[in-house]
């Protein structure tokens, strides 16, 4: 009973955070997003048509910051995802209200600077929930399985 237990307790642990927002809200929301972003599937099924300014937010959630592949990002926000940067919900919010005083506060560089002049007013926590909504299906029970073998040994 107790590796079951054990293991079950391991599971909970390793699954992702679900976002608190409201991810229809959030889709409505995105509206003011789209003009530089867009969300399409790694096999390009397009979710919201946007622009190109701004990196595409498939799989935002649970990503490292600024390692989409085929996009330029600015010096400091590829910093603070080499520096262990990843977008949950908290840091996605904080990011799009201010994102140059994020930026500083990561990397601890008062001349840090983003590419992002948008600031966002309200509404973060439902657009990353609209976000955290469209990405990669996570790896089903990987590691809840991990968990489950160190607590059998």
């Amino acid at each position: 009973m107790k590796p079951l237990l054990t293991a079950a307790i391991f599971g909970l642990l390793a699954t992702p955070a679900l976002a608190e927002g409201d991810p229809a809200a959030g889709e409505k929301g995105f509206n003011k997003c789209k003009s530089c972003h867009t969300v399409v599937s790694d096999s390009g099924d397009v979710i919201v048509k946007g622009g190109k300014t701004g990196p595409n937010l498939w799989g935002l959630a649970g990503r490292q910051a600024g390692t989409v592949e085929g996009f330029k990002y600015g010096d400091d926000l590829v910093a603070a995802g080499e520096a262990g940067l990843v977008w949950d919900e908290e840091k996605f919010v904080a990011f799009t209200t201010d994102p140059k005083t994020f930026l500083q506060e990561q990397t601890g560089n008062a001349k840090a600077k983003s590419k992002m002049s948008f600031r966002l007013k309200k509404g973060g926590e439902d657009i990353f929930a609209f976000l955290a909504s469209h990405g990669p299906a996570p790896v089903e029970g990987a590691a809840a399985e991990e968990g489950a073998e160190a607590a059998t040994e």
